[in-house]
């Protein structure tokens, strides 16, 4: 693997040294810089298929490049790249760059980028980054789709396991826990952090006196709901973990419609565990800048195994047991609460 990387090494500064004069070959078929059919002036030719066994440097791609372990392309690619381990491209790419590890665009990518790390393109980005773990970009005219997390500017589209990153957020971030933004109307996450949005403390209670304190946040439009509780109805002590998102609905200057659905987990950490998905509509209305109390109607499907928070609930819509001592069922419930906006 050193002796990868060391090549890798001279072939980058093959690539800075030799001049931006630029020749025309069919084809170039090689094994490592500077052993291929371009030889020590592969750095100055424009390709339109090339093969290397390991590394390739070339000043442009055209059509195809195949790599076994990376591909330097000094300005702007074409086509499609594919390398073992890395494509790194000088200028722009323009249409499918693969990579086992990661790609390096040093200015614009135009096509469709796809690693199994990470994508990292130092100015804006047009198409669609997809990366295992990590994508980079500067304005973001396209989207982004990574495992973990994604990083841009302005963006239309971000969608990660764990985390996105953005300034301007012009459509939607989905994020499997957090959207981190200055402006983002449309962030879909379990917390939200965005500079124009809101955040907001809340206690609510429900038809079956389970009382959740809850951290909301997100934007003008849509938000996320984190929260803990107890309930305290049950003969059980039923401890609550509350998750779900949000969508404000502007009516008057001081009432809204917030329409939340929410999965709520009771347990008393010994056995048997009520899970219930909720969703309801909830006028709001605002006293002030900050407080905000909001009651309504929701609809409620539960599941339960080995009778906890059997108790709570007696008239249901629909229920049916099943075996192994499950049950599950649909009532109409309510919930009401207050709000503080931080």
């Amino acid at each position: 693997m050193r002796t990868f990387f060391l090549t890798l090494a001279m072939i980058v500064i093959a690539a800075v040294t030799y001049a931006q004069t630029s020749y025309y070959a069919p084809a170039h078929v090689g094994i490592v810089y500077p052993l291929s059919t371009n030889g020590t002036n592969a750095a100055q030719y424009t390709n339109r298929f090339s093969l290397h066994a390991i590394a390739g440097l070339s000043y442009g791609e055209t059509g195809v490049i195949l790599s076994g372990f990376s591909s330097i392309i000094k300005d702007q690619a074409q086509g499609v790249q594919v390398a073992g381990f890395s494509n790194h491209i000088g200028r722009t790419n323009k249409a499918v760059t693969l990579a086992g590890f990661t790609n390096i665009i040093h200015q614009r990518a135009d096509g469709i980028t796809i690693a199994g790390f990470g994508n990292f393109v130092k100015q804006d980005q047009k198409g669609i980054a997809l990366a295992g773990f990590i994508n980079t970009a500067g304005n973001v005219h396209g989207m982004q789709i990574a495992g973990f997390a994604n990083k841009a500017a302005d963006t239309k589209l971000q969608v990660a396991g764990f985390i996105n990153i953005a300034k301007k957020v012009k459509g939607v971030q989905l994020a499997g826990f957090i959207n981190i933004a200055d402006s983002s109307d449309y962030p879909i996450g379990v917390v939200n952090i965005i500079r124009n949005g809101e955040k907001q403390v809340s206690l609510t209670i429900d038809e079956s006196a389970t009382t959740i304190a809850a951290f909301k946040s997100g934007g003008r439009a849509l938000y996320g709901i984190l929260g803990v509780g107890y309930n305290f109805k049950s003969s059980q002590n039923l401890y609550a973990l509350h998750a779900g998102i949000g969508w404000h609905l502007p009516l008057l200057s001081h009432l809204r419609l917030n329409v939340e659905g929410t999965e709520t987990v009771l347990a008393d950490f010994k056995k048997g565990v009520y899970s219930k998905w909720t969703t309801g509509g909830y006028l709001a209305y605002r006293f002030g800048p900050r407080i905000e109390v909001f009651a309504g109607p929701n609809i409620n499907f539960v599941h339960i195994r080995d009778g906890a928070g059997a108790d709570l609930i007696s008239n249901y819509i629909w229920s049916k047991n099943r075996s192994n001592n499950r049950f599950d069922g649909i009532f109409a419930g309510a919930q009401g609460g207050v709000q503080v906006r931080i």
